[in-house]
């Protein structure tokens, strides 16, 4: 007997060739109807997601993740003004990225296609499910998705909204497919479906990504845990560096772009070292110090050298105290998760200096780490924020859910 995996691997590569045919008029019409099928079924949403709310308080999850999983009307407004405003971007599917004619005539196109079949693993957010879905969409590609079982009752009520949807559109209702089982056996199975599925995206915790990533035989694009540094150099004003500090830690403090780690110049720590810190605790945060730190702020905790490669996801953060921007950068390069990293300075060759040798996908002077997000860059929704090199890095719109094609024309060339 055929696995869900497989069976559902099967539908979805067979639909990615009708999505393949699919002008961006009937994608978005698609799109249009699943909106407006989310706010239709926001009741019928809501309550099912009370299930994995009740199942998640039986089982001790934290506070914060219950309130990733938390559905309510507002949320599932937000979704369908989200795919709204994905509608009114501009379809990369088609667009020509290089052209040129040879000598000979040929004329030789490269342009966008879609990837095919993207299978997205995930945890918690059930919003995720209405992303990847209709990112999918939009850029023409089938979709295999694989929540967590914290949020079984939230997708499987979404899947079925968006499918209600889709079989009033002009578009194949098994483009988008769930798996339903959340055990391990079947994630593992998913990591090898190399027969199907195209790429596989993880997003989630450290490791989860980590675990995809080794176990994966299906190309993986890596959407990274979050260990973000802000550097509050010696020029820095201390003002601009509390708010900063204050809005990167605080704002939200269980998302990938929060500061997880504060690195201070000797001089700053010094002078300011007792102010800045003390801004955090009054915000909350519990301060987990080295011995420099912990000196200028003596409720500070003695921090290990673990503590400086944590993603916290909570009011917590670690403080390491360094001798110049070298190495701030050193430290940074070393202990992040290479998500997004800021510098506070009010010295040109310094931000130079940090900008141009950190390695991390979205690096900022003077500005909150906070910013690293699709919407705030200008490409709407995103599938998540890459940390690696290949493909695509840091907020993946919907031109990372696409590939290329060459397209080769001529009169009878032959080549000699």
């Amino acid at each position: 007997m055929t696995n869900e995996v497989v069976q559902k691997g099967q539908l979805a590569k067979k639909a990615s060739y009708v999505m393949n045919t699919k002008s961006t008029e009937k994608k978005n019409d698609a799109l249009l109807l699943i909106a407006a099928q989310l706010e239709q079924d926001s009741a019928y949403l809501i309550e099912e997601n009370k299930k994995d709310l009740s199942d998640g308080e039986a089982k001790g999850l934290d506070a914060s993740v219950l309130d990733r999983i938390l559905l309510n009307e507002a949320r599932v407004q937000a979704m369908a003004d989200a795919i709204r405003l994905l509608v009114k971007l501009p379809d990369p599917v088609g667009e020509v990225v290089e052209e040129m004619t040879k000598d000979n005539g040929m004329h030789i196109t490269k342009k966008r296609v879609p990837l095919g079949v993207i299978g997205m693993i995930y945890e918690a957010r059930p919003n995720v499910t209405i992303d990847a879905a209709t990112l999918a969409l939009k850029t023409g590609n089938a979709v295999i998705l694989r929540g967590s079982s914290s949020a079984k009752h939230s997708n499987m009520a979404l899947v079925t909204s968006i499918h209600k949807a889709l079989a009033q559109s002009d578009l194949p209702v098994d483009a988008v497919q769930l798996i339903e089982d959340t055990r391990r056996e079947t994630a593992a199975h998913l990591f090898n479906l190399t027969e199907y599925l195209d790429v596989l995206i993880p997003r989630g915790g450290k490791g989860l990504i980590d675990l995809v990533v080794r176990e994966s035989t299906v190309p993986v694009l890596e959407t990274g845990a979050g260990n973000c540094h802000v550097y509050v150099e010696d020029s820095a004003e201390l003002t601009m560096a509390k708010n900063i500090t204050q809005n990167a830690k605080t704002q939200r403090p269980s998302v990938c772009n929060a500061m997880e780690s504060l690195v201070v110049q000797r001089g700053f720590m010094a002078k300011h070292g007792a102010a800045l810190l003390q801004n955090l605790a009054d915000a909350g945060v519990t301060i987990i110090g080295d011995s420099e730190a912990c000196a200028v702020f003596p409720d500070a905790i003695a921090a290990t050298a673990e503590d400086f490669a944590t993603e916290y996801l909570d009011l917590t953060v670690s403080v390491q105290t360094v001798a110049d921007v070298y190495e701030a950068v050193d430290i940074i390069n070393r202990n992040s998760t290479h998500h997004s990293e800021a510098i506070v300075t009010e010295d040109k060759q310094a931000a130079a200096v940090f900008l141009n040798n950190v390695d991390s996908a979205a690096v900022y002077h003077n500005v909150t780490t906070r910013f690293t997000d699709g919407f705030e860059f200008g490409y709407g929704a995103e599938i998540g924020i890459s940390t690696q090199k290949l493909h695509a890095r840091g907020p993946m719109g919907l031109p990372a859910l696409t590939t290329t094609k060459y397209v080769i024309t001529g009169n009878g060339q032959i080549r000699s």
